[in-house]
């Protein structure tokens, strides 16, 4: 069995990583996250790899340590150079009305990686998952996962090689009869170890995992695949899902199926500070791509924690602190071009460049990248949802 240790909150390891939990007391540890979890760090060789067999830029997320975590990314790149396609999947649970910048984190990634290696793309929205865990009704899930699937196809992605699915909508078939394959490999006892449930969980939590393991699977898309059962699968996705895809990775091979590969990424913090992530559930946390401009002034000054120093003097002495400062965090994610943010590392970490200025660079950029996908989110129409979700073949799909 791949390592199913999972993080739990005592005196010694005092932060929290589940699909459903991400705290801490202090910054997410994620060099102790490895070790638990199992997975291995991404390096330079990877994105250089990565570089050399696509011919085009690695992507910002990729070059900053964004996604700084893999399991068998090499494999999948070793395919690739031998001339073997896979396919990418990853998901969305749709538990808000609209997404925040952490959302659409492994979205923009997914996109780079659909452009680059010119592959096809599965995106299951969890709508059942959030019935389960958030109480919503059934009704209420399937509007929430169509509502978030326009905000992911203004993303950006290429109809003719993506398929997006609601569980509510999709399970059944081959994809049913691969949850029943999956759910007989996994004792009661292993999935209480791998996530953590207790005896006064619903019994439909126990037995999600195999939903969310199976798309992973080809076989799981007759429609798609049909007859490419060794078709390699890459999953990017934040390292909070990394316990579904351990249990995936230890059936697979009892299965017949290869093990899917993943590339995991890190948090995206909130605003107040590095012990989370931005959560749906306090508006203030977070950034979300339907914020207006004056939305995001106010909340990035008025939220965002500050490693800058209690007075221009004392700034000016000893600079900022880079390691807790968001807005130099968010900038690290956000801001493209690599030589302007050096620029403000140095300036604003010495103490030449004050907190009000890192804070307005940053405004700047957010307001940008939320007003373009505001734009491509209002340009997506039902039918084009529709275009998507429809149960159909692919054929240019590795073209």
């Amino acid at each position: 069995m791949e390592n199913d240790k999972k993080t739990t909150d005592n005196e010694e390891d005092s932060q929290v990583v589940n699909p459903w939990e991400v705290s801490s007391t202090k910054k997410i540890d994620y060099d102790k996250l490895i070790d638990q979890f199992g997975c291995q760090r991404l390096d330079q060789s990877h994105v250089d790899r990565v570089k050399a067999l696509t011919n085009r830029p690695p992507h910002v997320f990729l070059r900053r340590n964004v996604f700084f975590a893999h399991r068998d990314f090499n494999e999948i790149l070793d395919a690739y150079e031998r001339g073997e396609k896979f396919y990418l999947y990853t998901g969305r649970g749709p538990s808000s009305e609209s997404l925040h910048l952490g959302h659409l984190v492994p979205f923009m990634f997914t996109k780079y990686l659909q452009d680059a290696f010119k592959v096809p793309l599965v995106i299951q929205l969890t709508d059942d998952e959030k019935c389960i865990w958030k109480n919503l009704t059934v009704e209420e899930s399937k509007r929430l996962a169509r509502e978030n699937a326009k905000d992911i196809i203004a993303c950006g992605f290429d109809v003719s090689r993506t398929f997006i699915f609601s569980d509510f909508n999709f399970v059944g078939g081959a994809f049913y009869e691969n949850m029943i394959r999956v759910g007989n490999c996994v004792t009661y006892n292993k999935v209480v170890g791998i996530f953590g449930f207790t005896g006064e969980d619903h019994i439909t939590k126990v037995s999600f995992p195999p939903v969310q393991a199976v798309p992973s699977f080809p076989s799981s898309f007759p429609h798609l695949f049909s007859g490419k059962d060794n078709l390699r699968c890459l999953i990017p996705c934040a390292i909070d899902q990394d316990p579904y895809f351990r249990m995936t990775r230890d059936v697979a091979p009892r299965l017949g199926y290869n093990k899917p590969a993943l590339i995991e990424s890190l948090f995206f913090p909130a605003l107040q500070g590095e012990t989370g992530k931005m959560s749906a559930s306090d508006a203030n946390s977070a950034i979300y791509v339907t914020d207006t401009q004056k939305d995001i002034k106010n909340k990035v000054n008025k939220y965002a924690f500050s490693g800058g120093q209690d007075s221009v003097e004392n700034h000016r002495k000893y600079g900022a602190n880079l390691e807790v400062d968001i807005p130099f965090k968010y900038l690290s994610f956000f801001l493209e071009d690599d030589e302007e943010l050096e620029h403000i590392r140095t300036e604003y970490g010495s103490g030449r460049m004050l907190t009000g200025e890192i804070k307005k660079k940053l405004i700047d950029v957010l307001s940008e990248i939320v007003e373009r996908h505001r734009t491509a989110r209002a340009a997506v129409t039902e039918e084009m949802v529709d275009a998507f979700m429809a149960v159909r073949p692919m054929p240019n799909m590795f073209n």
